[in-house]
């Protein structure tokens, strides 16, 4: 991996190195570079367990550590994945939902490591920042209303 000046750090309990492959076989630009292997022990784990693991989450750097049960993920950090139809907004909700993750409202759901992710269709975005008050209170409106985002269904609330 090249090294960057900003890399996101995300903690786990040992499952780093599992989250960081499901994340490159799910998301596009999403890949698994370097797994580092603790040169000693340490609280969470042993000499030679896999400590840091380097990937990237659609172009994103980050690097999952190994840091023992301490720390959970919360919706205080997400990442926010814009689709581009109802079919891609749909492959990725159902490969986190469906993978012991978890459905909740407006388009965020859970991995099975507990990471929220926000799968945004474009359309979805656009209306709600769209010049149009109007429009776009419909569309937040009708987004306050789902789990998983329904692309016609905002498309009809911008048309009013």
């Amino acid at each position: 991996m090249t090294r960057h000046k900003n890399v996101v750090c995300l903690w786990f309990d040992g499952t780093a190195e599992d989250a960081a492959r499901f994340y490159a076989q799910t998301f596009p630009d999403s890949t698994v570079g370097a797994v580092h292997r603790a040169p000693g022990d340490y609280p969470a784990g042993k000499q030679g367990d896999v400590l840091l693991v380097e990937f990237t989450v659609c172009g994103i750097p980050c690097v999952g550590l190994n840091g023992g049960p301490e720390f959970k993920h919360s919706e205080a950090f997400s990442f926010q994945i814009e689709t581009e139809d109802q079919a891609e907004t749909d492959r990725l909700w159902n490969a986190i939902v469906g993978n012991g993750g978890r459905e909740s409202q407006c388009g965020w759901c859970k991995d099975r490591w507990g990471l929220s992710w926000q799968i945004s269709p474009r359309v979805l975005n656009e209306a709600v920042t769209s010049p149009d008050p109007a429009a776009a209170k419909r569309a937040f409106d009708a987004m306050m209303t789902m789990g998983k985002i329904d692309v016609a269904a905002i498309e009809k609330a911008l048309r009013g």
